[in-house]
Order: structure tokens, then C-alpha cells, then sequence
């Protein structure tokens, strides 16, 4: 049976969760034979009563008993099926493998390339993964280089390489899309088996942090290659071969041709060069929304004081998060975006000559500052141009903030009571940046569009009556942050295909499709079930 909305206070005991159980289902001690966390959230609404709400699947003795007796009764209900069923009921797959020749080929190993390798892997097809750039340790040295010494490696960094942009971050496992095939759960416990916590599947806002998700994404390698599927790193697509609407095959950097009828395109959102090859062979894209902004930081304790109150520091809560929205006069929002509690600024360009920043934690989340991105959205009005004038949106203001920062990946920044008095900052106060190589003060202002600027300096004031303190004078603004989403769509059909290429199959954050690692693996697994459906009917 599942128990749901079971509230508790902050500091109870396992004993605690036990009675609870037995008072709300009315039965004896003996009776309860089992019980499993499905759900566990925060109420922090009022902090000073924080509040621990249960979603729980029980065993009883008595099941039938009991659930006959109960019926009716709320937040008691009999225990959904959320297992993930696809790979059992797909048709004739584990026969279909051998009578092919052309394996499906997946171009990209982040969160949604990882996923769609791994499901045809264990559905027998032995996929062939691309990867631009590099193994995650060895990308975890690029990177770095680039953080300590200013030196970047286009082909390896933080948005190329074995385990895509969302290796470097706080490595959030939460989302707010539709799932009732519950595709996630299939997500969670695969990163579960590869080493993550197992509080992943229960815990409201799972997340992995950046150093544990370098032995998961190994791990998930082996499992495909295990399975048959090849990965190669350092081999970047440079061309697509199509032939009447129909994909024919890849050209890899070294001269390589790979003949493919099944490609699965899970290329990230910073894969610039990829989109103008496919705009290029007449592959319909098109502009999509996305947003710009800055990094701010903030002593992690004073957002913990604030959402926490006296509660602050406690074990179960760990570091507190926040989520801001405003709308501002000028008919534009601003909004909190990737907010890494207990995290680190870090840059995150891949063009040479151009400036971007991310945010980043670990799984601990214990260090001084919190930061999120702060950005206002953008849309294709904003910019003149066909589907890739987004692009040289975002590469515009990336190029200004790298000459801004000092021509060496240093960082524009600016302390939060300088921006609004509309004045450079000289000095830092006791917000110390996590920015690395390092920051240069100025006026960010030089940095952004001026709606962008505009906005932001109506909705900082307003977060700070949502949050005492948001707006304080020596909280640290770094800029430029660019790469929310992607700036094209890479349009699909019903069946996960390109609107204009058959075999194409665009997937996750670069196909516009995905925003997260989770949302990203769940694309990734959805796109792979309609390979292997278009495999199996062909």
C-alpha cells in the first residue's frame, strides 16, 4: 500500500516514522511488516516548524484486509506499478540486432547520449557512441588547465566530453516534466547501479555533485561496452552524409566515414559548429528561446539563516536552495536558474576568445558561497537573423565579456550595491568570488543588453524582499551566463525523427528538447525506444 502526505517534524527518529505508519493505517505493531521511502520533501515555509513530508509503500500482514477497510480513506491507496517496462514489452528486439548490419550510431555522451547508448545496449543492439572530446578524467585535467592556468582545449572542457556539460555542475536530478511512464525512475536507479546514493530515488531534489558523477559516467561506460556498444572518444563529427531525406552516414575529423541509417543526435547545447553542418545540408532548424544573465553569489550561511532559520545547519537539510521569479515593468522576467547551494562559479566557455560562466557543487555542497544564474529571457524578436542568429547572440556577448574580464578568462564582476547605484566596482566586500583563474572588476553593465541590465536591477530589490539579504551591497555579480539552453531547435516529428531527415533523430539539451540531466536522460531513453521501434519495423 502507499502512504502519502505523512508529516513529520524535522528531528524525529526511524521510530518515530513507524508509528506514524501504524496510526494512520490503525493497526497493530505486528501487523507492519516493511516499509520503503518513495518520497521525502522539505516544508520550509514556516522555518520555525520544518516539516519532513513521507510518500511510503508499505507491507502489511493482513494487506487485503486492511486495504478493504481503509478504501476511500485519503493518501491511502494501493501501490503503483513504477517500474520501467519498455525494454520487456518492445516486439521481436533481441532478434533484431543480428539481421542488421548498420548499427544505430548516438553522437554525444552527456546525460542523453549516455541514455540513449545504454537502452539499445541492453536492448541488443551494440550502439556505436561518438564523443568530440575526451574521457572524463581526461577531460577532468583539460578543465582544470582552464581553471587554474587560463588555458582552454576547444575539443575538451566543460561543455565537450565524456559526461556533457552536466559533469561540471551541481548535478541535479530533478524536473518538472511528465512522466507517467516513469522514465525517470529507470534514470535514477541506472545511476544508482553505476555508484550515486541510493537517497537519489526518495529524496525531493536528488543530486550527485560533480566528483561523483566522474566514477558514475566510467561506470555507465562499462555497462554499455559490456553490452556490446563501442564508445570512441576524440572523434568529431564534422559532416552528415544524407541521401534523398534519408541519413547515409558521418564524417569524423580524421577523414573517417561511418555509413548510419539510425543516428541519434545528442550533441549538448554549446555544439555551435554541429548546427551550421546541418543548416548547411538543408536539416530544418529553427531559433528558440533562451536566456542571458549573470552568476551571483552569496554567503551560503545567510541563505541557510534565511529559508531555515534556527534549523540552519541541520543534517537532513544540508544547504539551502531558493527559486526566484519577477516580472519587471518592462514586460521581461528575470529569474533564478541552476542555483548550486554550497557551490563554486566556474568558466565554462569552449570558443576560444569568448567568456561564459556556470555554476557548479559538490555532493557535500559545504563550500562558503551559494550561487545561481540570474537571467532574463530572450527571445528570436530580440535578434535579427535566420534559425542560427541566436548563436551569434550569445557569441557577441561572450566575446565582450572576455575582453571586459582582461582578454584572459578572467571574469567580469561586480558587487550587487555598485550595479544598482549604477557604478563600477573597485573593491570586493565579504563576498569572496569562487570564479576561477580568476575576476576583474568593472561595470557589468558593459556586458549585457540594456533590457537585460534594466530588468535585472528592478528584480534584485524584489528578491531581496523574498530573501533578506539578496540584495545586500557585497553580494558578488560574475558574468556573462549564456548557455541556459539552447538558441535552436533541432524539430522532430512524432516519431522522434527530424521534420525533414529520416534517421536523424535530434535528442536532449542541443536538440531543444531537454533543460538538466534529468530531463536530458529521460529525452535520451525516449528517443532510443523509437530507434528501436523504427529498427524493428524496417
Amino acid at each position: 500500500m502507499r502512504l502519502t502526505e505523512l508529516k513529520l517534524p524535522l528531528d524525529h527518529t526511524p521510530d518515530h516514522l513507524r508509528a506514524a505508519i501504524i496510526k494512520r493505517l490503525g493497526i497493530a505493531p505486528d501487523e507492519l511488516l516493511d516499509f520503503q521511502i518513495y518520497r521525502r520533501s522539505v516544508d520550509a515555509r514556516k522555518s520555525s516548524a520544518i516539516i519532513l513530508t513521507y510518500t511510503l509503500d508499505v507491507t502489511l500482514k493482513n494487506e487485503q484486509a486492511v486495504a478493504s477497510r481503509l478504501q476511500g480513506t485519503p493518501h491511502i491507496a494501493q501501490t503503483p506499478d513504477t517500474r520501467y517496462h519498455f525494454v520487456t514489452q518492445a516486439p521481436a528486439i533481441s532478434a533484431t540486432p543480428a539481421q542488421k548490419q548498420l548499427r544505430p550510431v548516438v553522437v554525444g555522451t552527456g546525460p542523453c547520449g549516455l541514455f540513449a547508448g545504454l537502452l539499445l545496449a541492453q536492448m541488443g543492439f551494440r550502439p556505436l557512441i561518438l564523443e568530440r572530446g575526451k574521457s572524463v578524467r581526461e577531460r577532468t585535467q583539460d578543465t582544470w588547465k582552464l581553471w587554474r592556468q587560463g588555458i582552454l582545449n576547444p575539443e575538451s572542457n566543460v561543455q565537450f566530453g565524456e559526461g556533457g556539460a552536466g559533469t561540471f555542475s551541481d548535478g541535479k536530478l530533478y524536473s518538472q516534466i511528465r512522466d507517467p511512464e516513469y522514465r525517470s525512475r529507470k534514470v535514477l536507479t541506472e545511476f544508482i547501479k553505476a555508484g550515486a546514493p541510493e537517497e537519489i530515488l526518495y529524496v525531493a531534489k536528488p543530486h550527485i555533485g560533480t566528483f561523483r558523477l566522474v566514477s558514475v559516467v566510467e561506470n555507465m561506460r562499462a555497462s554499455i561496452e559490456a553490452l556490446g556498444g563501442e564508445i570512441r572518444f576524440q572523434s568529431h563529427m564534422t559532416d552528415i552524409q544524407i541521401e534523398q531525406g534519408q541519413v547515409r552516414g558521418l564524417l569524423l575529423a580524421n577523414g573517417e566515414h561511418i555509413a548510419a541509417d539510425h543516428v541519434i543526435l545528442a550533441v549538448g547545447h554549446s555544439a555551435r559548429d554541429t548546427f551550421y553542418q546541418l543548416h548547411a545540408r538543408g536539416v530544418f532548424l529553427e531559433a528558440k528561446p533562451f536566456s542571458i544573465g549573470v552568476r551571483i553569489e552569496h554567503p551560503q550561511s545567510l541563505i541557510d539563516q534565511v529559508r531555515y532559520g534556527k534549523a540552519a545547519g541541520h543534517p537532513v537539510l544540508g544547504a539551502a536552495d531558493y527559486k526566484l521569479v519577477h516580472h519587471a515593468k518592462n514586460a521581461r522576467s528575470a529569474y533564478s536558474f541552476c542555483m548550486c547551494p554550497g557551490g563554486t562559479v566556474v568558466a565554462a566557455a569552449s570558443e576560444p576568445g569568448r567568456l561564459v560562466t556556470n555554476g557548479m557543487s559538490q555532493y557535500s555542497r559545504n563550500e562558503r558561497n551559494a550561487n545561481s544564474a540570474i537571467v532574463v529571457g530572450i527571445t528570436p524578436a530580440d535578434y535579427s537573423g535566420g534559425p542560427l542568429a541566436g548563436i551569434e547572440y550569445q557569441r557577441h556577448w561572450e566575446s565582450i565579456a572576455f575582453v571586459t574580464g582582461g582578454s584572459n578568462y578572467y571574469a567580469p564582476a561586480q558587487r550587487v550595491g555598485d550595479f544598482l547605484a549604477q557604478r563600477p566596482s573597485t573593491v570586493l566586500g565579504e563576498v569572496h568570488p569562487s570564479y576561477t583563474p580568476g575576476i576583474h572588476l568593472t561595470d557589468l553593465s558593459l556586458c549585457l543588453p540594456e533590457f537585460v541590465i534594466t530588468t535585472l536591477r528592478e528584480a534584485l530589490p524584489a528578491f531581496g524582499k523574498q530573501i533578506r539579504g539578496f540584495a545586500m551591497e557585497d553580494a558578488l555579480m560574475t558574468g556573462v551566463e549564456t548557455r541556459t539552453s539552447s538558441p535552436v531547435r533541432i524539430t522532430r516529428n512524432e516519431h522522434y525523427q527530424s521534420m525533414n531527415t529520416r534517421g536523424l533523430f535530434p535528442a536532449g539539451e542541443g536538440a531543444g528538447y531537454a533543460g538538466g540531466i534529468l530531463s536530458a536522460a529521460i529525452d535520451g531513453i525516449k528517443v532510443a525506444e523509437a530507434v528501436a521501434l523504427s529498427l524493428t519495423q524496417t
